[in-house]
């Protein structure tokens, strides 16, 4: 019998198949960078109004502003290496370059995730207890809010990194797909993956579940809220304040349920490829613009900062 020592160290690279078996690559490499320059630009540009303009200096665009940074960092992290190896002509990644981008990948994610579910309770107290919303959502409370998402994001992946480090990889080394994740990577493993499938289904699901639920019973007070308003015109203000939130959350968890909460029975590369594409590339280019839409303050700031540009003082 050949011995499974040799094996662990005959894989010292994978390769990303995800988009290059796809025809038409001048296409999609274009179209991806254009994508990304897009999320960076709009994300940079939320980033700059909240940061310039005084009156945006509360909770709501606090959060909103930490979730533009999350945004640049997850498409970054996922759409820089395709666009290298498109240019190089290879799809080739390093074992530690890998899981540095799965690390990083999934503390995005995470944060992308618990950030919903802050500025989701940040709507809960704004329409439900607006006379309190100063004492509650004090200055103090969300940062720790930010900083506990960091570290716990940041504890349980390095958990998942740490036990993708005993896998034992062996002569397949092609993944399909563009970026290094979880699931692609334990099905080219040799080794018994059994513990780090008991940590997606326990830990990791129950870190993705507790924020979507705490978002459901956030909205379910803030709708029975809503209805108690006795005027159209305070229960169209009240849902333009989470409109823009909702569109958003729907938009992340639909395409994260499709992709790693389905039976593996329905799993093909191509379904997959596609709906991995909205949630890591789409949906960073779309939040600016969904949040920017309806938001009378931040379009204003915008207007401001852009037209500072254009005719400085």
């Amino acid at each position: 019998m050949p011995m499974r020592g040799a094996n662990q160290s005959s894989v010292s690279e994978f390769l990303l198949l995800g988009l290059s078996r796809q025809p038409q690559q001048q296409l999609l490499f274009v179209l991806f960078l254009s994508m990304y320059l897009a999320t960076v630009l709009g994300n940079v540009l939320i980033l700059l109004a909240i940061s310039t303009d005084s009156r945006l200096h509360i909770p709501m665009y606090f959060f909103l502003s930490n979730l533009s940074f999350m945004d640049i960092s997850f498409s970054s992290t996922i759409v820089l290496k395709m666009l290298q190896n498109h240019v190089v002509g290879s799809q080739a990644i390093s074992f530690s370059a890998c899981l540095t981008q799965l690390y990083f990948v999934i503390v995005f994610a995470y944060m992308d995730n618990f950030l919903l579910a802050v500025m989701s309770y940040d709507h809960f107290v704004a329409v439900c207890h607006p006379l309190h919303y100063t004492t509650k959502m004090t200055p103090q409370l969300c940062v720790l809010l930010v900083t506990g998402s960091w570290v716990i994001a940041n504890l349980n992946v390095l958990l998942h990194t740490l036990l993708m480090t005993r896998l034992s990889f062996c002569a397949d080394n092609m993944i399909a797909h563009f970026f290094c994740d979880v699931l692609p990577l334990l099905k080219l493993s040799c080794s018994d993956t059994y513990i780090n499938d008991m940590l997606i289904l326990l830990v990791a699901g129950l870190l993705m579940i507790a924020p979507f639920i705490c978002i459901l019973i956030s909205y379910i007070f803030i709708a029975c809220a809503v209805l108690r308003v006795p005027t159209t015109k305070g229960k169209w203000k009240a849902f333009s304040t989470c409109g823009s939130h909702l569109a958003v959350v729907s938009l992340f968890y639909g395409t994260i349920i499709a992709v790693y909460f389905k039976p593996s029975s329905t799993h093909s590369a191509e379904t997959d490829t596609a709906a991995t594409v909205l949630y890591t590339v789409v949906t960073p280019m779309m939040n600016p613009f969904i949040y920017s839409l309806r938001n009378k303050d931040l379009k204003g700031a915008l207007r401001t900062l852009i037209g500072r540009k254009r005719f400085p003082i």
